[in-house]
């Protein structure tokens, strides 16, 4: 019997519509979960099956994820409620001895250290040594939601299939959905206030990336895989999977003096000068999380993914910034 494709997103925004443009494509049934009216009507006329409600709704998404083969997690990496209504669902099925599959979006900030922007650490997490993943302290980001997976996962056994997506920064910009990612347009919209363009200490820390449109077409590849059977025992033994573009690490450093640049040739801040980000400013940056944030390494390479056949190919972070996200946010400040 071929595999169901049938398909219970929960998150459909930055991520989540261009996972689903991509399932659309590919002849899939969608539903999802939407808080606002407008955006059901949007998917609705595109096909997409919607119910409103909200992450607080844990009934409604326990019965959706129960009737489902498949279901998508990418609304909240934290969000430990939410999760133990997905899992609820899941547990149904396995008790009903249905087929069983959790998509779950993590992402790397879960390997941050404390450099505070000092220095280039030389830890390198990869997605195929989960022995190493697992040594990071169960009080790390995501990590109470990751672990509450995990052990449903074990709970299950070769019952189901629960898997965690783990995207670095995200960055890139679709015109057909006009949304944002959260880290670089931080530092745009921190410059475009501040005057200036900023960073925790030197900007020494390093992180990967990865276009959002080549992440979604890598939950498209997971999603194969996951289809068949001899993927069964081997994400039971390890369900983690990364992914980062094809233009390497970045320094956060980078990342400001690619906003100051782009921004002072727009005529929109005075110079290119980098400075730290003032404390009685960081409501502009990343809030409380400014230091920990944008001043931590996060170095995570994917080698599984590439393994089954992704491969990213979409344009660099600095050229989508160039290109399409300043102008973008410029534009709406208008």
């Amino acid at each position: 019997m071929p595999p169901s494709k049938t398909v219970f997103l929960l998150g459909p925004g930055y991520v989540g519509l261009n996972i689903i443009d991509n399932l659309l494509a590919t002849d899939y049934t969608v539903t999802t979960l939407v808080r606002k009216p407008e955006l059901g009507a949007k998917l609705t006329s595109l096909g997409v099956h919607t119910i409103g409600g909200t992450l607080a709704d844990s009934d409604v998404i326990t019965a959706q994820v129960a009737k489902h083969d498949l279901t998508i997690n990418t609304a909240s990496s934290d969000d430990l409620p939410s999760v133990e209504a997905v899992l609820s669902g899941l547990r149904q099925r396995v008790k009903e001895g249905l087929p069983t599959k959790l998509i779950h979006t993590s992402g790397t900030g879960t390997f941050l250290d404390d450099a505070k922007g000092a220095y280039k650490s030389d830890v390198v997490y990869r997605d195929d040594d989960p022995s190493t993943i697992n040594t990071i302290p169960d009080t790390a980001l995501h990590r109470n939601v990751d672990l509450a997976i995990i052990k449903a996962a074990q709970e299950f056994g070769d019952k189901a299939k629960l898997v965690l997506m783990v995207p670095p920064v995200v960055y890139g910009f679709n015109p057909k959905h006009e949304r944002l990612s959260l880290a670089f347009p931080r530092l745009i919209n921190y410059a475009l206030k501040q005057g200036y363009s900023g960073q925790v200490g030197k900007g020494a820390n390093v992180w990967h990336k990865v276009h959002v449109c080549d992440l979604a077409r890598a939950y498209m590849t997971l999603i194969e895989y996951l289809d068949s059977p001899a993927s069964t025992e081997a994400v039971l033994s390890n369900p983690y999977f990364f992914t980062e573009d094809q233009w390497g690490e970045f320094t956060w450093n980078e990342a400001a003096e690619h906003v100051a640049r782009i921004l002072h040739k727009m005529g929109k801040i005075r110079d290119t000068e980098i400075k730290p980000f003032e404390k009685e400013h960081y409501a502009d940056a990343f809030g409380e999380f400014t230091e920990f944030a944008a001043g931590g390494n996060s170095r995570a390479r994917g080698v599984r993914l590439r393994e089954l056949g992704w491969t990213p190919v979409e344009k660099d972070a600095w050229a989508c910034l160039e290109e399409d996200e300043i102008p973008f946010i410029i534009a709406s400040q208008k």
